[in-house]
């Protein structure tokens, strides 16, 4: 999301200054061109060198400093810019830019500043509490700039409270939904997707399940593809990756927890994504207690809910369905069987017989079967990948 986008990072004093280096080099990292303003106040807990080496340009800091006469600086990074990303944000600085002075680098620059404007305060709990600071706040979020909530923790006066500079990973999150809450142009804007992920267990007793190899990274790969292209995603998931805060996640372990989770949720959404590898059948019988070691065990087992099937008998029209075909052998018949017979739109059929791709790895190659179309062989690439040219499918399919 954030590569090729121009992010102008504007620097104010705090002591949360180096902390926002790091940020800077994940940004980087992560393909975007960076470009840093500094306040005067700034410069006094990080010096201007650090962020000049680390982003390989030089640092905006003073107003009438023009190096350049064919520009002038502090619009030219304005204009420049695709996000406006000012962090730490102090108290002083939030108060200038809600009354519009411009008695700095920094503030005229924001001035200047058309492109979407994201604000990380870090302050002291008192200084964020005061009714002031927060009239301001409220102020600059009136006028359309996404301003986060600090974090509460240990802060560098000695004692707890709200105003700490939030963790790398929540700013970076919170900046993705906010870019891409800006992008009317996304073509899943206003889609709501259910998908499943991972393996289903189930119990035999407390402590022993029947369950299968899926890991739940194709799914939640789905699920971060389907959301950078506008949809609301709800993942129901067994599995234990994590997820970032702006997709919603229902946890489940059994198939008929996941059969309850999609059957509640599925009439109001527009399509259904079941790459979750569910068992097809669970113990008859659920010890209670752990059951004692044995010669020979017979378990009975009874056939779990076929959640690809309801849900293709149930669906509405305008409604998309797409489910997976995890096989060793004969996969594109199967997959064109499951097609018709689970009422789907399109099956994603994959070879899980092989140790380089499918079940627990981080690769896969896959075979999309629908109704309208030859088979279409994606091949072997990461699972971030199949997922985006999956989502692409179903964005065509709405088209």
């Amino acid at each position: 999301m954030f590569k090729g986008k121009k992010i102008a990072l504007y620097v104010t004093g705090g002591i949360a200054v180096y902390k926002v280096v790091d940020l800077m080099r994940e940004l980087i990292k992560n393909g975007a061109e960076v470009r840093v303003a500094m306040t005067p106040s700034a410069c006094e807990f990080v010096s201007p060198l650090t962020f000049q080496v680390l982003s390989r340009h030089f640092i905006y800091l003073n107003t009438f400093e023009e190096n350049d006469p064919e520009v002038v600086n502090h619009i030219n990074i304005a204009d420049w810019s695709d996000l406006a990303l000012v962090a730490p944000a102090s108290a002083n600085t939030i108060a200038k830019l809600s009354a519009g002075l411009a008695d700095n680098f920094v503030t005229s620059a924001l001035l200047a500043t058309t492109a979407p404007v994201f604000i990380v305060p870090a302050m002291n709990a008192n200084m964020y509490k005061n009714t002031v600071t927060q009239e301001n706040i409220e102020k600059l979020k009136n006028r359309g700039h996404y301003v986060m909530t600090p974090d509460k923790g240990f802060l560098a006066e000695g004692y707890e409270g709200e105003g700490r500079f939030p963790e790398k990973t929540r700013i970076l999150d919170e900046l993705k939904l906010a870019m891409r809450d800006q992008d009317m142009r996304l073509p899943l804007k206003g889609k709501t997707i259910i998908i499943t992920a991972g393996g289903t267990k189930e119990r035999i007793d407390p402590v022993r399940f029947i369950s299968n190899d899926s890991s739940g990274k194709m799914g939640h790969a789905l699920a971060e593809a389907a959301w950078r292209q506008g949809a609301t995603v709800k993942l129901i998931t067994t599995s234990q990756l994590e997820t970032p805060g702006y997709i919603e996640r229902l946890a489940v372990e059994s198939a008929a927890e996941m059969y309850n989770e999609v059957h509640t949720l599925f009439k109001e959404a527009d399509a259904l994504v079941m790459a979750a590898a569910v068992s097809d059948y669970s113990p008859k019988n659920v010890e209670k207690k752990k059951m004692k070691k044995q010669n020979e065990l017979t378990l009975e087992l009874k056939k779990n809910p076929d959640i690809l099937m309801e849900m293709g008998r149930i669906k509405a029209p305008q409604q998309c369905l797409i489910g997976f075909a995890a096989e060793t052998d004969n996969i594109i018949e199967y997959a064109k069987e499951k097609l018709t017979a689970k009422h789907a739109d399109l099956i994603v059929a994959n070879d899980v017989g092989k140790t380089d791709r499918g079940f627990n790895v981080d690769s896969n190659e896959v075979t999309l079967v629908s109704h309208t179309d030859e088979p279409k062989v994606i091949s072997l690439q990461e699972k971030s990948k199949i997922a985006r040219e999956i989502i692409n499918w179903l964005i065509e399919y709405y088209n």
